[in-house]
């Protein structure tokens, strides 16, 4: 079985027992989090797709772990200007285990 959820702006297909990276959500290590918001569950041949929301699914999950991905180097620059500019960027995750769908 597996369901397709919208969290953090973005859309994600997800089944039992998968880990996840998504956008932060609030919670600590060990919580338990529900994802309202499915917009398709499916089993096979079995497809039930949500306008926009598949009413009553909900998908479980549990926080393991609350982090920054690797940074990412901005690097800008004007030829024959002398004009450089650095920064860099960490997005922060929260990484799920999905326990169940329903």
């Amino acid at each position: 079985m597996y369901a397709v959820i919208k969290t953090g702006g973005k859309q994600y297909r997800v089944a039992s027992g998968q880990k996840i990276k998504v956008e932060s959500i609030v919670g600590d290590v060990g919580a338990h989090v529900t994802l309202d918001q499915v917009l398709a569950v499916g089993d096979g041949s079995n497809v039930q797709l949500g306008t926009p929301l598949v009413a009553g699914a909900t998908v479980m999950a549990t926080v393991l772990a609350q982090g920054r991905h690797p940074k990412v180097r901005i690097f800008k620059m004007r030829r024959r200007k002398h004009f450089q500019k650095h920064a860099g960027h960490r997005q922060n995750f929260t990484e799920l285990r999905i326990d169940s769908i329903g």
